[in-house]
């Protein structure tokens, strides 16, 4: 999901505030992407690390180490990291969905081919499993190697889950979990344990990181069938690839034998006609599920806030709930 492009938003203001951490990330990547050997790495890569990505999960490292008052060199490296694993899992996203386009721009499969993308989304996730071993802290390895395994899983459970009638809300959850809040979760997280702080602490960022890429993920999902031109969504794009997302999950269970023919043949078999996008939207509003998907998104999100409150007063923590009402305030 992009985040709106106006000024003094809370990303924005994130971002202002770890400008000096974050122009350090931005020449750690510059540097730990390039490749001696085959120069096609650092062309695929800058075509996607340069596209203008908001870079939320790495500024979540250097937020959860400056709140924690880390004051060493190892958060810029954690958070070269996390930007590293999300663009190796984007390369990859890219090729199983058969994308054209990302963030605006022609995705890099199209430009060079699908075995460009994979192999250097596989030379990205090993250079950050470089950059975390170059902290010397066990515990950074294990979160963010167990978070690389969760996201592979989480993609992988998608792929059986995506198109199938019988996918559950608890299923949809685990997948979530899995491809977007299990990145969040591990980018805070790992600012607190750089930062040496108590267990309580630390799990408290977790949950943060855990409950916003919940709610993140529900709204990217939501957008697609209540988005407009300014969210930067194409509406129906999930529809049309065929993606069981929740306000579609939760249509399902409430469906009449009508309804529930009309997503099988559209979800199921993948047998689309022209005006089907606006009777799945006239069935999401007859059922009222984009209502309730949106209350699911801002419970998450505030479970997000209330994950902070242990944690010291600092502009920062502010600027982190922000971030969490920002994350719905586009489809309250």
């Amino acid at each position: 999901m992009s985040l709106d492009h106006a000024a003094q938003k809370p990303h924005d203001r994130l971002a202002a505030a770890l400008a000096v951490e974050m122009d350090g990330v931005n020449t750690l990547i510059r540097e730990r992407m390039a490749s001696k050997h085959a120069p096609r790495i650092p062309e695929v890569t800058a075509h996607l690390v340069e596209a203008g990505g908001k870079r939320l999960r790495p500024m979540l490292t250097l937020a959860a180490a400056k709140l924690c008052g880390y004051d060493g060199p190892f958060h810029v490296h954690l958070a070269a990291t996390v930007e590293f694993i999300h663009t190796a899992t984007l390369l990859h996203d890219d090729v199983v969905d058969e994308s054209e386009q990302r963030r605006g721009r022609p995705t890099a499969n199209l430009l060079w081919d699908n075995t460009s993308s994979v192999l250097v989304g596989d030379y990205l996730f090993a250079r950050s499993f470089q950059l975390m071993t170059e902290t010397g802290s066990l515990d950074v390895l294990r979160i963010l190697s167990n978070a690389s395994a969760t996201i592979a899983e989480g993609e992988v459970l998608q792929l059986t889950a995506a198109r199938d009638l019988a996918t559950t809300e608890e299923i949809y959850l685990q997948v979530v979990r899995g491809k977007t809040a299990a990145l969040f979760s591990a980018a805070m997280e790992v600012g607190g344990v750089i930062a040496g702080r108590d267990a309580a602490m630390i799990r408290a960022l977790y949950d943060y990181g855990d409950a916003l890429g919940v709610g993140f993920q529900i709204v990217d999902d939501l957008l697609d069938y209540a988005g407009t031109d300014a969210t930067g969504k194409n509406i129906g794009d999930d529809f049309r690839e065929r993606k069981l997302t929740l306000p579609v999950i939760k249509a399902v269970a409430l469906a009449d034998d009508t309804e529930r023919a009309f997503w099988v043949r559209t979800i199921e078999k993948g047998k689309q006609d022209d005006g089907d996008l606006e009777t799945a939207l006239s069935i999401l509003d007859k059922h009222k599920t984009l209502e309730a998907t949106k209350i699911e998104a801002i419970s998450w999100t505030e479970k997000a806030k209330a994950a902070l409150a242990p944690l010291p007063e600092h502009p920062i923590k502010g600027m982190l709930i922000d971030l969490a009402d920002y994350v719905v305030a586009r489809v309250r």
